[in-house]
């Protein structure tokens, strides 16, 4: 148990790329995934709480229903495949488990269930209470309702998430690939990198885009943003290699990137918050303002993206890319019209009193 003991992390979450799941003719590799079930009951055995996001419905489904391009032709045929495979996805993994003494429960979620504040926090209270009865959960994105503009399109990203509103100490990415590379691994010289520290612009350019076997919908790029997701939220994330036997409990290389002070819940919910509806763009001054744990003013905001409204999610931008995420305390046109005005000038173009800033401290968390 080399990855996340449970000694020192006590709740797990493990996603299962496609292509670990399925082989290249769709059908499940069952063997593996007896290997998995047994490495996964070896650590509930040994107090761990783990969560499994799994892949693999549409490819499934795609199988069963014959259809082209692995069920990707369309996003009718991949919501098809999805509702078609599903059905098989969560047979195998009560199966499995269940030949290991353990209970599978599957839990589907949409964007909108991680994004909103309400439903978040059920689908929070809902695996909190399944894996303290020891229940196995086996979640993955609702596909069959997803559409292509709502929708996380990678479940890297999703289980950072599940991580978060579980209250986890550890990701496993398993894939295709034994962990992070400084350019692509096929390429002459490639050095493996063991600990990613802090994921900056250097890290952000090792990743190479794409999914190796085709089937999935991920690539480096992903699992570089699922690292930063679970990284803002204290929690580490490792990307290990998948294709081998017992991967879970094997002594193999892969890469581990570090967590982030641990953080007040709702702040790390709302870093991790994939949908922001635009974006406010802030002088050099502004941004150490914000690095000093001070609110957004609108004397030092230089632009506004978007059209959102007061309570939405944006992003704020400083001169060199993204440094917080917050809710907006105005609607896009009032905060373009206070755009570099000093507070006690604002009621003069607003026509009221103003707020006191333009994303409020208490509901910011610097990325």
């Amino acid at each position: 148990m080399h990855l996340f003991p449970p000694a020192s992390c006590p709740r797990l979450v493990v996603k299962i790329g496609s292509a670990l799941l399925v082989d290249p003719e769709g059908a499940i590799r069952r063997g593996w995934l007896e290997g998995i079930a047994a490495d996964i009951a070896a650590r509930v055995a040994a107090g761990q709480q783990v969560a499994v996001v799994s892949s693999g419905a549409i490819a499934l489904g795609a199988r069963r229903l014959k259809l082209v391009k692995g069920g990707r032709a369309s996003l009718e045929d991949a919501q098809a495949a999805a509702a078609t495979g599903q059905i098989a996805l969560s047979q195998v993994w009560a199966e499995v488990l269940a030949a290991n003494g353990l209970t599978a429960a599957q839990m589907l979620v949409t964007l909108d269930d991680l994004e909103d504040r309400r439903r978040y926090l059920n689908a929070a209270a809902t695996l909190g209470r399944l894996l303290s009865l020891n229940v196995v959960p086996i979640i993955n994105e609702n596909d069959s309702v997803a559409t292509a503009e709502i929708r996380f399109g990678d479940n890297d990203r999703l289980a950072a998430r599940v991580a978060q509103a579980a209250d986890a100490h550890g990701v496993v990415l398993l894939s295709d690939i034994d962990g992070l590379y400084d350019r692509n691994p096929a390429l002459p010289g490639a050095e493996h990198i063991a600990t990613v520290e802090r994921i900056d612009r250097r890290i952000e350019n090792m990743a190479d885009r794409g999914s190796a076997s085709g089937m999935g919908s991920g690539g480096m790029v992903s699992k570089i943003e699922a690292a930063r997701i679970a990284a803002s939220a204290g929690v580490s994330l490792a990307i290990a290699n998948g294709r081998i036997d017992r991967p879970l409990s094997a002594d193999a290389r892969h890469t581990v990137f570090l967590p982030e002070k641990r953080t007040r819940a709702r702040k790390a919910w709302l870093a991790g918050r994939l949908t922001a509806k635009g974006s406010i763009t802030v002088d050099e001054g502004a941004a150490k303002a914000l690095a000093e744990g001070r609110s957004l003013l609108a004397i030092g905001a230089t632009s506004i993206r978007g059209m959102f409204f007061r309570g939405d999610l944006v992003t704020i931008e400083g001169p060199n890319g993204p440094i917080a995420r917050g809710l907006a305390e105005y609607d896009a046109a009032d905060a373009q019209a206070i755009l570099g005005i000093r507070s006690e000038d604002q009621a003069d173009r607003l026509g009221y009193a103003p707020r006191s800033a333009l994303v409020h401290r208490n509901h910011m968390a610097l990325l």
